[in-house]
């Protein structure tokens, strides 16, 4: 997929959007300050007919080594620059503000439970990139850019995390997109009627609802709930109902590292509990963080000169 700020064949990616993403970014890097916008334009048409051929003359290639995404993280990130770093101290308490390094993502590190009948009629109607290849994925994400929504914006493209403490919440920032959800730290219950019929009822959100609480001096525990089910739980088209249950458990054990580990409950649509991954952090020295977007203007470039051309005739991967 086009995505700003991203170099070749990343974890997770397929050989489409690794080729795409890094074209770009090698192209906007080499490029003088003092190209016209008539002169930029060319470059990058010249630079899409080139990938285009490419492409469409390995497609069947491509779809026998597109491979579904693992767990491990490219090492190109900030947070392979910085993990080997040291502890830099004990952990503040109760304490996660400023900007963290994260991997990629976390997004395959394990496998969901066996699907309940709704599950499974609900799995069977989407088509994850990975397997359906970009022309013909399902994936609003992959096609369009739209919100990746929670969870999935915590377990993929995880490379930069903010935290902004309040008086009574929590604000988490995601590099990615730069998403951002409200943990609120009040006391108050996660809503128990989102998406009902009656007129208090709330409506469901991409990113949830969210309450948090410290359960020790290093560990804050976020619940969130009342998620939009058109979203995906992960890339392979995991799906979710609206009364899902998602706990993050975020622990700091020095100044310099944080943990993530992630659960997920959902009994409509799984039969039992499950682990959607872990994640480890280190603390960002100069507290910035790249921006890095998903523009859907490029994306629908790309599928038009690139991404739908060379994937006619691809067969789905098993």
């Amino acid at each position: 997929m086009l995505r700003r700020n991203e170099t070749p064949r990343q974890n997770g990616e397929t050989p489409f959007s690794a080729a795409i993403s890094g074209n770009f970014a090698r192209a906007e890097a080499g490029t003088s300050n003092k190209r016209t916008g008539a002169e930029m334009q060319n470059h990058y048409k010249g630079t899409i007919i080139v990938l285009a051929s490419a492409l469409i003359f390995s497609a069947s290639a491509v779809a026998q080594t597109a491979q579904p995404q693992g767990g491990g993280a490219a090492q190109n990130t900030l947070y392979y620059k910085l993990k080997d770093g040291g502890p830099g101290g004990p952990s503040p308490r109760r304490e996660l503000t400023g900007s963290w390094a994260g991997p990629i993502a976390i997004d395959t590190a394990s496998v969901a439970p066996p699907l309940t009948p709704l599950g499974q009629q609900l799995m069977s109607a989407n088509k994850p990139e990975p397997k359906f290849h970009i022309a013909d994925t399902n994936d609003s994400f992959a096609r369009v850019c739209d919100p990746l929504g929670f969870p999935r914006n915590m377990i993929f493209e995880i490379r930069g995390i903010t935290f902004a403490t309040m008086p009574d919440r929590i604000i988490v920032l995601n590099q990615y997109q730069r998403a951002w959800r409200e943990v609120w730290m009040d006391g108050r219950e996660l809503p128990k009627n989102v998406g009902g019929t009656g007129k208090d009822a709330p409506d469901p959100r991409y990113y949830g609802y969210s309450v948090g609480h410290w359960e020790s001096d290093n560990t804050l525990v976020v619940d969130t709930t009342g998620l939009d089910d058109k979203t995906w739980v992960t890339r392979m088209g995991y799906p979710h109902s609206i009364e899902a249950h998602v706990q993050e458990r975020f622990t700091r054990s020095s100044h310099n590292d944080l943990r993530l580990t992630i659960t997920m409950e959902d009994a409509k649509i799984y039969t039992k509990p499950f682990v959607l991954g872990t994640a480890d952090f280190r603390w960002v020295p100069n507290q910035q963080l790249e921006e890095q977007l998903c523009i859907p203007s490029e994306m629908l470039q790309y599928l038009s000169l690139i991404g739908d051309p060379a994937g006619k005739g691809v067969p789905a991967s098993k």
